[in-house]
């Protein structure tokens, strides 16, 4: 499967923004997916994950702040982030697995978008 991120942006702290995944090739739907995020100097972090099944995971940092969806007949992946703090501020990026553990490891993974939040 290959994965397309976007939808990043500059906004200001307290905004919302949605981040999209696109998806190609096989069957979106047999694929848990996963949001991850690198900020400048820092270790790529586990973000927010849906499993095929339904089931959902979040980071500490982000739970009800942010919302991970998808749309399988559109082949599409969302993270509704609400709340934003510029801590916020990162790359993000979108993966695709067909088993394992929610927050990784992950074997596809689409380029990053720039989600920059200001104060």
């Amino acid at each position: 499967v290959q994965l397309q991120a976007s939808g990043g942006g500059l906004v200001q702290a307290g905004d919302s923004l949605r981040l999209s995944c696109e998806a190609s090739g096989r069957a979106f739907r047999s694929y848990s997916v996963a949001w991850f995020r690198q900020a400048p100097g820092k270790e790529r972090e586990f973000v927010a994950a849906l499993h095929l099944s339904g089931r959902t995971d979040y980071a500490d940092s982000v739970r009800g702040r942010f919302t991970i969806s998808r749309e399988n007949t559109r082949n599409v992946a969302y993270l509704q982030m609400s709340s934003l703090m510029p801590e916020d501020t990162a790359v993000y990026y979108c993966a695709a697995q067909s088993a394992g553990a929610l927050r990784g490891p992950y074997g596809y993974w689409g380029q990053g978008t720039q989600v920059t939040v200001s104060s």
